[in-house]
């Protein structure tokens, strides 16, 4: 079969239809419209046909006056001047501004352009604070450029002097239109002729390629964070509020973080330059705090050993790691036992890198209950990284926090960058939970789900995560935790 036969073949049915309406005389493309081919069809098929050479398509541009928006209305309504001398007619020729504005309908800026007109052609004058007819009025006059307005659309000729006089008061405009006529080709009529011979068949080709349909989803990243929090929901996990800002308070001191440590400095937090101060809570809660750093409070340590101040620990600042948000949960209130968790948006000043951020999200979250050990802790960060994070190798070695003790630091194996530091672990120190009278041991964890999140979607840096690459954004398949 030649390759006519097989470009026919392929032919839609608007195609087809208007292909057999076609001829070597251009026509336009309204009158092709048909019942049972409305003129979007013929648009459609108009510009398929052009571009398989069975039809060209002439352009033709004109400029023609029309009504605009106010034009319509003075047609209908009539001209405001024609408007305003009816009216003070019927209001036998004599009336107030007020009266005559108000009967006669117009808006502010219609009546006093009315005004106007009708007083520079003399057919009003103002008398004692009246408007008055002087009766030299003539229907012919009066009502010429409401006549030129109808002459114009009806698509009539009207003096360059009455349109630029009606163009002058927005009543008119020119726009420019473009006619567009469509003619069969020779190789369309080639095409037409082989019409009755395949008509009713048309061929598929099955195997040709079609454009991609981008569909709205959420991003790989947001999606890991959804799943991560539905999982441990599910797991019977409470979530923990967990906002931008948080008071030192929260940040370091409930965490038995001295206030004279380095990591309270601006060259490890940021501080908030204003507001600079937040509230803190109960004087009760204060003051065991205020204990434990002082003299250890009810536990048996002996704290710190300095002048514990209230004006530091209200300093505002953007949370520097999720354990701010277990603090604000121990204060506020737990069940023993419990399980608690928030994902929170977390800032420090750091050198970014493939993976690290300045700006970055953590899993925080701590189990309180009786009879709770450190294995019970290192058993859950193993079996988290490697069935949620799916890291093949795990590895644990001992680390410091002044919150913790004992303390360690998970590290998992990347197939491509080797080994990354994954979590900070440990068991709540007394300090902490003995002083806001929690009972019981409670084992806590900071992850940085930025990288747990790097494992499972096969990211080599972290800041791809955050990046606004449509083609990975687009392509980019959605992981089941």
């Amino acid at each position: 079969m030649s390759a006519l036969n097989e470009k026919v073949k392929e032919l839609s049915d608007i195609e087809r239809s208007l292909l057999s309406l076609l001829s070597s005389v251009p026509m336009p493309l309204e009158e092709l419209s048909s019942a049972s081919l409305p003129i979007d069809s013929v648009r459609r098929a108009s510009a398929w046909l052009t571009q398989k050479g069975f039809a060209n398509v002439s352009e033709k541009k004109s400029e023609k006056v029309v009504l605009t928006a106010d034009g319509e209305k003075a047609l209908a309504k009539g001209m405001p001047e024609n408007v305003f001398l009816e009216t003070l007619t019927r209001l036998g020729g004599k009336a107030s501004f007020a009266d005559l504005e108000k009967e006669s309908q117009l808006s502010k800026q219609e009546f006093m352009a009315a005004l106007g007109i009708n007083k520079r052609k003399a057919f009003v004058v103002i008398m004692q604070g009246l408007i008055q007819e002087t009766g030299v009025a003539k229907e012919q006059e009066t009502f010429s450029e409401q006549n030129s307005l109808r002459d114009i659309a009806d698509n009539k000729k009207v003096s360059q002097e009455v349109a630029s006089a009606l163009q002058r008061r927005g009543l008119i405009e020119k726009k420019e239109f473009v006619e567009r006529k469509i003619f069969i080709s020779p190789q369309g009529e080639e095409a037409k002729g082989l019409l009755s011979s395949l008509q009713g068949s048309r061929a598929f080709d099955v195997e040709a390629p079609v454009p991609s349909i981008f569909m709205g989803k959420k991003a790989p990243y947001m999606q890991f964070l959804s799943q991560i929090r539905s999982k441990l929901v599910s797991l019977g996990f409470q979530e923990m509020f967990s906002p931008l800002l948080v008071t030192e308070f929260y940040n370091f001191d409930v965490l038995f973080q001295p206030q004279n440590h380095p990591a309270r400095t601006w060259t490890d937090t940021y501080q908030l330059k204003h507001p600079k101060k937040g509230s803190l809570p109960s004087p009760k809660i204060v003051s065991a705090i205020k204990a434990a750093h002082e003299n250890g409070g009810k536990s048996a340590s002996k704290g710190w050993g300095y002048d514990w101040s209230a004006d530091i620990a209200s300093k505002l600042m953007p949370a520097a790691h999720g354990t701010a948000h277990s603090a604000r949960q121990l204060v506020q209130g737990i069940k023993v036992p419990g399980k608690y968790f928030a994902i929170a948006r977390c800032f420090r000043p750091d050198v970014l890198d493939a993976t690290h951020l300045i700006e970055f999200n953590q899993m925080e979250g701590f189990i309180v209950g009786e009879n709770l050990n450190f294995t019970h802790l290192l058993g859950m960060l193993r079996d988290f990284a490697i069935e949620v994070a799916g890291a093949e190798k795990v590895k644990f070695f001992p680390d410091y926090y002044p919150f913790t003790e004992p303390s360690v630091q998970l590290s998992a194996k990347h197939p491509e960058m080797g080994w990354i530091e994954f979590a900070g672990a440990g068991m709540f120190r007394p300090e902490m939970l003995e002083n806001l009278g929690i009972k019981g041991e409670a084992i806590a964890w900071g992850m940085g789900i930025d990288r747990l999140a790097m494992f499972k979607l096969g990211i080599k840096d972290i800041r791809y995560l955050f990046a606004d690459d449509l083609g990975y954004l687009r392509n980019a398949k959605g992981v089941l935790v």
